[in-house]
């Protein structure tokens, strides 16, 4: 199953001189739907939202919306893809101005990720690819997706659902296509995303639904030997919702009570929206 739309209309390809597919200048978010309704969509909408301010290019959010909505009412149930690239350019690294932003939506169905995933747990792989330090792209979802590419191309075993990966100073920031959680005594913590990876907009609402629960949530640098010592492992992406960690190069956690309680609470989130 797939259909694309460019700019609201029913399109096969794109444009060769658009500045997405030259240089990765745009944004794209991956966005569940479910009988027509994206899932998570304030949510994405306003991390798109964000990533085009940062990335100063001018987007009419109020037509995004109403292009997702109807796109997604005749996907039905799938994946959405958006993306918004700064559009046509000529040759060079310099942008318009004034700039034609380019809306593009991709419906394709959805990943069949094994139920035992979430229910057992999965094994990370140890990527070798470090992310770069970037702390004006820190936390977008932007087109240069170069690093998770090299990474993935790592393991072919089907043993291993995700990849782990660390910046260039070893510190611990996330999977390959997943936020990393880890539990300590009780505390939720992540990686602060100030110098890179993405915000996920499941990383956002798991650590809503925590604090929700009363769960101490903390964001700040991981290290390797943290993420070993952890007590419970957790991974989430908002096609799957939340992955225990069960195993990574010989070490071991249980499936913990609080990552069980998070996925209820994510669970029970997605039966009424």
């Amino acid at each position: 199953m797939k259909s694309c739309w460019i700019d609201g209309q029913p399109a096969t390809g794109l444009p060769v001189d658009d500045r997405g597919l030259a240089y990765g200048d745009g944004l794209f978010e991956t966005i569940k739907v479910v009988r027509g309704k994206p899932q998570l969509l304030e949510r994405h909408l306003q991390r798109l939202d964000e990533g085009c301010r940062r990335l100063a290019i001018p987007l009419d959010l109020p037509l995004v919306r109403a292009e997702l909505l109807a796109f997604c009412g005749e996907l039905d149930t799938g994946v959405a893809k958006l993306t918004v690239t700064r559009g046509a350019g000529r040759r060079g690294y310099a942008p318009p101005h004034p700039c034609s932003p380019r809306r593009l939506l991709l419906g394709s169905s959805l990943p069949a990720y094994p139920v035992q995933n979430g229910q057992t747990g999965v094994r990370l792989f140890p990527c070798a690819t470090r992310l770069a330090e970037q702390p004006l792209l820190a936390g977008l979802k932007h087109l240069n997706r170069l690093e998770q590419v090299l990474a993935r191309a790592e393991w072919q075993d089907s043993a291993y659902a995700e990849g782990l990966m660390r910046d260039s100073s070893g510190r611990v920031i996330e999977g390959v296509f997943s936020n990393l959680f880890i539990v300590r005594d009780g505390v939720l913590l992540t990686a602060a995303l100030q110098r890179c990876g993405v915000a996920g907009v499941m990383r956002a609402e798991l650590i809503e639904c925590a604090q929700q629960l009363g769960v101490a949530v903390v964001e700040r640098d991981l290290t390797y030997e943290e993420l070993l010592a952890a007590d419970e492992v957790l991974l989430c992406n908002s096609l799957y919702g939340i992955w225990p960690v069960v195993a990574l190069a010989g070490h071991t956690w249980p499936v913990g009570v609080l990552t069980r309680k998070l996925q209820a609470a994510i669970a029970d989130l997605s039966s009424v929206s």
